[in-house]
């Protein structure tokens, strides 16, 4: 058991069933992240400090068994909490599959995970291209991400890329060329593009895109998935 007044989790959505795939699913949404992409609709999750310690998860979690089939483990970053294997025990014990999102920066975390079966299924941000990544996330852990990236192509687990796309911030050409990457590193799953959807505030108090994102221009070497586009 953690000590009581540690807090690591911001807020828990109920209830969805789009964020895990074919499963009803709650979300779990750590505090704190180590990047701070300016279009990030979560700034209070980011910033402020958590809410709920791991028992009132529990105690939540304790009246969704046969109720809801998974949980999401989401952000701010989830692999920042240091006691993320255990936690992911306890969940697992309980009968619940378990989806984490990640900006893949903590590739032993994630391998610790993997290979201890404690996840059914990752979600893995792929921000921008190298070049723009420093810029676009203010973190200088692109090597991390790679890692993270190359250990899940080639592990048993089913999981997914996706990006974000502001197209003020990211152009078809450089879409392109993480598509180009993926498919050099021999990725054969769908690559999700996700629409930004303007919220206020962002972290960056970023505006809305003025520029169109020209689909029509998408590269063709891996399949590709738009979401509210």
């Amino acid at each position: 058991m953690q000590n009581p007044s540690n807090k690591p989790i911001f807020d828990i959505t109920r209830f969805t069933t789009t964020d895990f795939p074919d499963r009803l699913a709650c979300v779990v949404w750590f505090s704190g992240c180590n990047m701070r992409c300016p279009y990030c609709y979560n700034p209070n999750i980011v910033r402020e400090k958590g809410t709920l310690c791991e028992s009132d998860l529990f105690d939540f979690l304790r009246l969704r068994q046969g109720k809801l089939d998974g949980v999401v483990l989401s952000g701010g970053e989830s692999t920042l909490y240091p006691h993320l294997q255990d936690l992911c025990e306890a969940i697992k014990a309980m009968g619940f599959e378990i989806k984490l999102d990640t900006n893949g920066t903590k590739p032993s975390v994630i391998r610790t995970l993997v290979e201890n079966a404690l996840v059914d299924y990752v979600a893995l941000d792929y921000k921008a291209p190298q070049a723009l990544h420093k810029s676009l996330t203010g973190s200088s852990n692109y090597d991390a991400f790679y890692e993270s990236l190359t250990y899940l192509i080639g592990a048993d687990v089913s999981f997914e890329v996706r990006t974000t796309v502001h197209p003020d911030l990211l152009h078809v050409n450089h879409i392109n060329t993480m598509i180009e990457e993926l498919h050099a590193l021999g990725y054969n799953g769908t690559y999700y593009l996700q629409r930004y959807l303007h919220v206020e505030p962002t972290l960056g108090n970023t505006p809305s895109p003025l520029n169109a994102f020209a689909l029509e221009s998408l590269t063709h070497l891996i399949p590709v998935r738009l979401r509210n586009f």
